[in-house]
């Protein structure tokens, strides 16, 4: 199983990196074992600008992409500004063809100052990837800064439980999907018997 985390925040260290990483972790967990891969959006955003203006990725960037779009699930987090994902997170994602991420299972989370952007997730991310014709997780992980350390409310659980539960689904759906696909040289090796068949008969 390829695991990828996309994680967009712009500071070292950075928050959304944290959740990014619990949010791998918790997932390599439920799935027992997993290849994880980073992607620091941050890095690559020079590479992302000069690719919205030439058409050219560098190779780095392209190795990025490569991965995201091979990847048999998916972590994307990013920062909220001005209570949507930040631009820099939205480049990236324009860059990748708009039927790579078909039926890849993806899980949605953002970092914010306050709890009131948490809606961002639902009116912002969610939509971007139900365009992507992704398989989105249902819980969506939104860490605001009083959430660090906190244990939640009678309404709503604690961060560590969201992340362990969103974790689980995207291992349950990366799982399922394995299943459901066959290898090409299972579906080759039928048609190839049936051709010799015919041809001993």
């Amino acid at each position: 199983m390829k695991l990828v985390v996309v994680a967009a925040g712009l500071s070292v260290p950075s928050s959304t990196r944290l959740l990014a990483d619990r949010l791998a972790e918790a997932t390599r967990t439920s799935l027992g074992d997993a290849e994880v891969r980073v992607v620091e959006v941050r890095e690559l955003a020079t590479a992302i600008a000069n690719h919205l203006v030439t058409g050219f990725p560098g190779p780095a960037l392209a190795d990025a992409i490569d991965a995201v779009t091979e990847a048999d699930g998916l972590i994307a987090v990013t920062p909220v500004f001005s209570a949507s994902y930040s631009g820099l997170f939205k480049s990236f994602f324009d860059l990748i063809d708009n039927t790579a991420l078909a039926g890849k299972p993806v899980l949605i989370a953002a970092t914010g100052g306050t709890a009131r952007h948490s809606l961002a997730l639902e009116h912002a991310m969610r939509p971007l990837f139900a365009y992507l014709r992704a398989l989105v997780v249902p819980t969506a992980v939104y860490a605001a800064s009083e959430d660090w350390g906190s244990e939640g409310t009678a309404r709503t659980d604690d961060l560590p439980r969201r992340i362990e539960r969103a974790g689980a689904e995207l291992a349950d759906l990366m799982e399922s999907r394995a299943r459901t696909r066959r290898p090409a040289d299972e579906a080759v090796l039928p048609f190839a018997q049936q051709l010799a068949a015919l041809r001993t008969g």
